[in-house]
């Protein structure tokens, strides 16, 4: 759901960037950046989407074995780095338009952790 939901609000305010977000009008910084929704709570919350599928699949298992815990462990350091990246590209891309986001939405992935 928030994988999903995440990607299609993008896409929706790509193509429509007066169409409404959660029954409101989008927030946007710079004419550029997308500041509503799922945007508005983290800057890459469609991570949070994928790490929330992956950990779906390992909590059946219990915790009697680290073992299913392998893949969505992985999973998370692989989208903090590759967070981090992505964070470095659009700082450079989009200069102070970024920094305002950052200051508007300051989560990375996780609301109030990270």
């Amino acid at each position: 759901m928030v994988f999903r939901g995440a990607n299609k609000q993008k896409h929706v305010f790509k193509n429509n960037p007066k169409a409404l977000i959660w029954g409101r009008p989008p927030k946007v910084i710079g004419g550029k950046l997308l500041a509503s929704g799922y945007w508005g709570i983290a800057r890459h919350c469609n991570y949070l989407g994928d790490l929330l599928v992956a950990l779906s699949f390992s909590l059946p298992c219990g915790i009697s074995s680290p073992v299913p815990y392998f893949y969505p462990i992985y999973l998370l350091i692989l989208l903090i780095w590759r967070e981090r990246r992505d964070e470095a590209r659009c700082a450079e891309k989009y200069k102070e338009v970024w920094a305002e986001y950052c200051k508007l939405v300051p989560w990375r992935i996780l609301p109030y952790a990270y």
